[in-house]
């Protein structure tokens, strides 16, 4: 008999793993995503998760709990009577909801754990500068992200390649892991393996505050600092006293006599920032209250002082 599987998910990353399920006639007994969210101009209009919208289109059954310990919820998803439940990009679980089903609950971590646990995994193992991550498929337990695999699979990362770059590329291979993953338990074919911990790192929650660019550091490290937060939540700095978000960038090192930090532009193509030890060369940017752009659009209605 096939598996009866719960999918918890609420962003657009987890869409393929759901998807790739339901196309391999997968019984998925109950779609457990967030809450709608009032948006838009003026809040008035209610936004649906990427999750919740794929499920309506499949006519699968939706749960969106404001709270993950309620009874009410909690007696409705044992009434499911699901074998397995999946979790990708969702939140943290309570024990009475991961400890239901008789398979356990696996979860998806854009990471190859034990390294970057956490909120944010894929911008920080592009701000540190890796060349490699991937996703790990896991048995959830108490700790976060400390589950014992069940697969691991790599994902280069390119030398320029922003986040959103690599988390579209690592959905697919998500999607493809899951199955993968779901396949396995269903044959009782797997290994678990534990996690290292003495190869632990971190990738906590981002914030607009520390997305603010330290220039005084060398220029690949700011690089990748740039392409670790770009296109969201976007790294920034402050020119003529408005926040100027940078999405994409070039690196030189080169030596200079500038402070780190300094502008310089020929208010026709190019905009650099000095670093300690070279410059930075903005290709597209937004200055708070404009649009997105290429540099060179931007410099038409600028001037630097």
């Amino acid at each position: 008999m096939a598996l009866k599987i719960v999918f918890m998910g609420t962003p657009d990353f987890a869409v393929p793993s759901l998807d790739i399920l339901v196309r391999n006639g997968y019984d998925i007994v109950g779609v457990i995503t967030a809450t709608d969210k009032r948006g838009g101009r003026g809040n008035k209009t209610l936004i649906e998760s990427a999750v919740k919208k794929y499920a309506l289109e499949k006519g699968l059954k939706i749960l969106q709990p404001k709270n993950l310990k309620a009874p009410e919820f909690v007696e409705e998803l044992r009434s499911l009577n699901a074998d397995l439940q999946i979790v990708v990009a969702f939140r943290m679980l309570p024990e009475i909801v991961w400890n239901m089903p008789p398979n356990g609950t696996m979860n998806l971590h854009g990471s190859l754990l034990p390294k970057y646990r956490g909120a944010a995994p894929i911008n920080w193992a592009i701000i540190k500068g890796e060349k490699e991550t991937g996703v790990t498929s896991f048995f959830l337990k108490h700790e976060i992200d400390t589950g014992d695999v069940l697969f691991r699979e790599k994902l280069s990362i390119g030398e320029n390649e922003t986040v959103g770059e690599v988390h579209d590329r690592m959905m697919t291979l998500g999607a493809e892991t899951i199955l993968r993953s779901v396949q396995a338990i269903e044959k009782g074919d797997y290994e678990l393996l534990p996690q290292d911990n003495s190869q632990v790192s971190h990738a906590p929650k981002i914030f607009r505050e520390t997305c603010e660019i330290n220039f005084n550091q060398n220029s690949k490290k700011i690089h990748d600092f740039i392409r670790g937060l770009s296109p969201y939540p976007a790294a920034w700095t402050t020119l003529q006293e408005k926040p100027l978000k940078i999405y994409k960038a070039e690196y030189e090192i080169k030596e200079h006599n500038l402070k780190p930090g300094e502008f310089i532009s020929d208010n026709k193509s190019y905009i650099q920032i000095s670093t300690m030890n070279g410059f930075i060369k903005i290709l597209e940017l937004q200055l708070q209250g404009k649009k997105r752009m290429k540099t060179g659009d931007f410099l038409n209605g600028f001037d630097f002082e």
